[in-house]
């Protein structure tokens, strides 16, 4: 991830007097947090290109340092969550008093942060607990508090019935009470031009739906309960139809292809109406 921040670079009205921590100082009492530099580097003259225009690329490279003076940690806690401030801002040290954001921490590498304390200390901590305690001594203080990492999500064993999700109970239920409707059909229209090659069309289309288990998912009762029976892909083929109709007839046809029911228990919910206007024109349903 690209890292961005922002840099300040003065010219000192005097040689000396004026450092870094007195332009950071002044500005954070005078602009909000996210627009105060991340760094102020003084420099005798601002470098122009040969138009007078600001040479960006000539400008030094600013170092980001600790501003505490570097208190030392003083629980193993305190000690990993400096080290992980100190990678997660490319800087080599990081005393327990400094704030992230004060080192030139940011929103996002807040997020990579928490990531990476997840990851290390196998705690969740929110991204709102990093901003009310900037500090590796403020943080650590949260950590216990913090709601362990949820275990891994591993593949496992289907079982050999499954139940229904509580959509598909919805679907299921209202399929029951009402028959075949098209209250919850989702209809997408393409309208194609040129030469077609429908069979290619075709086999596009199966192989998404044999890559996605939701689209070859039917619901049959066993005992008097549905179940979820997932086809095989090759058992997976969606239904098509090609129609010629005349341009003007077009709308009325969509409406009627839009308005099938499906039947839940042994139909597959995904289906193609392929209208040819003739001339090159064609119009695509693809109703789920």
């Amino acid at each position: 991830m690209r890292d961005e921040r922002l840099v300040a670079y003065v010219v000192p009205a005097v040689a000396e007097g004026t450092g870094g921590g007195d332009v950071l100082g002044w500005l954070a009492q005078r602009l909000p947090q996210y627009m105060v530099p991340a760094a102020v580097v003084a420099v005798e003259r601002l470098p122009l290109t040969a138009i007078g225009k600001l040479d960006r690329r000539a400008l030094p490279d600013p170092e980001f340092t600790t501003a505490s003076g570097g208190r030392a940690a003083r629980t193993p806690q305190e000690e990993v969550l400096a080290g992980l401030f100190a990678e997660v801002l490319g800087i080599g040290q990081v005393g327990v008093d400094d704030s992230f954001f004060d080192l030139g921490g940011h929103s996002l590498l807040a997020t990579r942060l928490v990531s990476r304390i997840r990851a290390v200390l196998g705690v969740e901590v929110p991204i709102r607990a990093l901003f009310e305690a900037s500090t590796v001594a403020g943080l650590a203080q949260r950590l216990d508090v913090g709601m362990q990492v949820r275990a891994r999500l591993t593949r496992r064993e289907r079982p050999e019935t499954l139940p229904l999700s509580f959509a598909q109970q919805r679907l299921w239920f209202l399929h029951k009470l009402e028959g075949p409707s098209p209250t919850y059909n989702m209809p997408l229209v393409l309208k194609l031009s040129g030469e077609l090659d429908v069979e290619a069309l075709r086999a596009a289309v199966d192989d998404v739906v044999g890559r996605h288990e939701s689209l070859r998912t039917v619901f049959p009762e066993m005992d008097g309960r549905p179940v979820q029976h997932i086809l095989p892909p090759a058992e997976a083929s969606v239904p098509w139809q090609v129609e010629e109709i005349a341009a003007d007839e077009v709308e009325a046809a969509l409406a009627e292809a839009a308005r099938y029911g499906f039947e839940l228990a042994s139909e597959l919910p995904v289906r193609v109406t392929l209208f040819d206007t003739g001339t090159g024109r064609w119009v695509l349903v693809l109703l789920v």
